[in-house]
């Protein structure tokens, strides 16, 4: 009896048991049998993969949603650089021509 009970304690065997009769207490109230492999890893891996794949996706499409509005947003900002250069490359050769 006493081996039992250094067994129990070292491997915290109580709580586990306890935890296990929780969760045979819960399976009791459910209708639906438990889910059970079908025996083709492809469809058993998809059914849970699906989910987790469509929702990432929408999360790349919004992120590259996001990442296209900057890129548009920093090539105007290139375009007017570019447009305020001329204008200044201009103004310098009016200025120049003026001064010689």
């Amino acid at each position: 009896q006493e081996e039992i009970q250094e067994v129990k304690d070292e491997g915290n065997l109580e709580v586990l048991f306890n935890s296990l009769d929780k969760i045979v207490e819960e399976a009791k109230n459910q209708e639906e049998p438990a889910w059970r492999p079908s025996g083709i890893p492809e469809e058993d891996v998809r059914s849970a993969m699906v989910p987790y794949l469509l929702k990432h996706r929408s999360y790349l499409r919004k992120v590259l949603k996001e990442k296209e509005e900057e890129n548009r947003k920093v090539a105007e900002s290139v375009l007017a650089g570019r447009d305020r250069i001329a204008e200044l490359q201009q103004l310098i050769q009016a200025r120049k021509h003026a001064w010689q």
